[in-house]
């Protein structure tokens, strides 16, 4: 097996250094008051995306503060160079005039120089590291309050969105946060800064020359403004383009098994090269606009400085201005256009975190159709009482999927809910989850509706064995324990008992401590729908579901399977929707579905001797 992508012993060790060997406790961070899932509730949602970003960021606004003192120490300490050197060179001329060399004044000027480089160098470190502290520290906080956010969201959401698309929204995007957090904020308040102080120096050495070098000034801020224009449309595209090479990806590696067996290679690379090229196109045009931007820029402030050069000369050479003041003159201009060139490369920092940002509102701004009532009730105990009253539901207008929906299952019922496919089946399971909320109708749980239930407790009561299993990469114990907390190996074990599961997982290598692969990829569908059950049962809630639970065993598992829910029924409410009706002949009530109605209710043997459409149906599957 590669190990490339694993943590070896190394890595983990190296891990453990960083973390210092403490235990993070992720929740406690999450309920602070300043935390950036917290400061989402107070933002203004009108304000601009970059702008809800940096409030999110509040709990690190101190260190942004100490980094943006670093950076402003170390550009005002650079205000030390010019100030030495104008003074030597009034010290070289006035020793050139009287042919005595001061060697004290020499040795200070290198001593004060060497001071103010380590201190320079001192105070860039600390902008640099502590802005970058808060920087990825947030954007890791960002990340979970994104990946928060789509827990907290309804099904209805996920229909029309690729799992590569949103992980873009939460790695990449959010990635982003780094760049306005350690650089455009820190660096804009640091510069802005640092300019006014130089401002300030050079129009107190001569105010006319200072007022001729703020010519070019006007047209760098123009520029600045045209650029981000210009860019901001390619940057949000290069984001959204991102997302759909990583959606893309995301696909066809989880379809690589269909790709190979249909022999789609080809096509599936020409399609991925057109995204790749796409995007890498898009990056192209964006650095062009950039390398006309920069340069230009840099072309102008080179133009300030001719100007000095040309006018400082001219005054110096006229008496009006001593040579030492037009050589210090020059050192602070450079001092003073350095800064504007940093915030010109802001505008496009700036762009960068927009287009992030945008893209991260759009999820953390996305409304949940499922949500807690403000007085929402806990569930705290259930005895398993479900009850439909009148519910209809569709997932896009004009195109219903259940229609007047009623029936009741009493505590320790099994009721089996069978039909063609798509008849809404498994929609009725997923409105008793509350995955979705019907338009019209109540479901209650054992008298209250479930809309005033919060939805923790509500979920707390039901175990789900879903059609479409989903295992995830780890141990078979670890699949099996994950839908409670510190499960014994003995709890484990007998849940996988009672779901006939026990007997090929001792046969496996590692027996329950066998690696399973991505998704069960190394398990047959019967075995993953064994352990999805066993999953559920070892939760042990008052209310079963069971949506084709059976729907990938043989024959011979599918009577070891129904006779585990046989032996579960009486103990706890069981929906079950069946695709085999052998596995239903023991339900209390069995319900028809056929185009979003109930046509026929009752057990096995009336619905048998009715000789409707259940009776038809079930002749054909023994047919089959």
């Amino acid at each position: 097996m590669n190990q490339d992508n694993k943590r070896t012993p190394e890595m983990q060790e190296l891990l453990d250094k960083i973390l210092g060997g403490k235990k993070q406790n992720y929740q406690d961070k999450r309920n602070k008051p300043n935390s950036p899932g917290n400061q989402l509730n107070k933002i203004n949602q009108g304000l601009n995306a970059t702008v809800k970003l940096v409030l999110m960021a509040k709990s690190h606004w101190r260190i942004i503060i100490i980094s943006v003192f670093g950076i402003v120490g170390a550009s005002l300490i650079a205000l030390v160079t010019p100030t030495v050197v104008r003074s030597l060179t009034e010290t070289l001329i006035e020793s050139d005039e009287t042919g005595i060399i001061n060697s004290n004044l020499l040795i200070l000027y290198s001593v004060v120089l060497i001071a103010a480089y380590i201190l320079r160098a001192g105070c860039r470190w600390l902008g640099m590291f502590v802005s970058h502290i808060a920087a990825w520290t947030f954007a890791g906080e960002l990340m979970a309050v994104i990946y928060e956010k789509f827990q907290k969201l309804s099904m209805r959401y996920f229909q029309n969105k690729q799992t590569g698309q949103l992980m873009s929204h939460m790695i990449n995007d959010s990635s982003q946060a780094h760049v306005l957090i350690a650089h455009a904020i820190p660096d804009l308040i640091s510069n802005v800064i640092v300019i006014i102080g130089v401002l300030i120096l050079i129009f107190t050495i001569n105010p006319v020359l200072a007022a001729v070098t703020m010519i070019p000034v006007p047209l760098i801020i123009w520029s600045g403004t045209f650029f981000s224009k210009k860019v901001a449309p390619l940057f949000k595209l290069d984001r959204v383009m991102l997302g759909e090479l990583n959606a893309a990806v995301q696909d066809n590696l989880s379809g690589m098994k269909e790709i190979q067996a249909f022999g789609q290679e080809n096509r599936e690379l020409d399609k991925m090269s057109v995204l790749c090229d796409q995007y890498a196109r898009i990056n192209v045009r964006a650095n062009y606009v950039a390398a006309i931007f920069h340069p230009g820029i840099e072309f102008l402030i080179s133009m300030g400085t001719v100007i000095v050069v040309g006018i400082g000369g001219y005054l110096a050479m006229g008496g009006d201005m001593s040579v030492p003041d037009v050589v210090g003159f020059l050192m602070y201009l450079g001092i003073f256009y350095q800064p504007l060139a940093v915030l010109s490369r802001l505008f496009e920092d700036v762009q960068i975190a927009y287009a992030g940002a945008s893209r991260i509102f759009e999820v953390l701004d996305a409304e949940s159709e499922v949500q807690d009532m403000p007085d929402a009730k806990v569930l705290e105990s259930c005895e398993g009482e479900i009850e439909f009253e009148d519910v209809s539901f569709k997932y896009i207008e004009e195109e219903p999927v259940l229609e007047n929906i009623n029936f009741k299952a009493k505590p320790g019922e099994m009721i089996a809910v069978v039909g063609p496919t798509g008849v809404g089946k498994t929609t009725i399971v997923s409105l008793i989850e509350r995955f979705y909320d019907p338009q019209k109708g109540r479901i209650k749980i054992d008298g209250v509706d479930i809309k005033e239930l919060t939805l923790e407790s509500l979920r707390s009561q039901i175990s789900m064995v879903l059609q479409d299993v989903f295992l995830f990469n780890g141990t078979i114990a670890e699949n099996i324990a994950y839908s409670i907390k510190g499960a014994t190996q003995e709890q484990i074990e007998e849940a996988a008992r009672i779901a006939c599961a026990d007997e090929f997982i001792n046969q496996m290598p590692g027996g329950y401590n066998t690696l399973i692969g991505e998704r069960g990829v190394r398990l047959s569908g019967g075995q993953k729908q064994r352990l999805s059950i066993a999953r559920a049962v070892l939760r042990n809630t008052p209310i079963l579901i069971l949506d084709e639970a059976t729907s990938s065993v043989d024959m011979e598992t599918e009577l070891q399977i129904q006779q585990a829910i046989e032996n579960l029924t009486g103990s706890r409410t069981v929906i079950v929707i069946a695709h085999r009706l052998s596995t239903i002949i023991s339900a209390d009530q069995i319900l028809l579905l056929d185009k979003g109605t109930i046509k026929e209710r009752g057990r096995y043997e009336e619905l048998m001797a009715q000789n409707g459409i259940f009776a038809r149906l079930n002749k054909r599957k023994t047919r089959d």
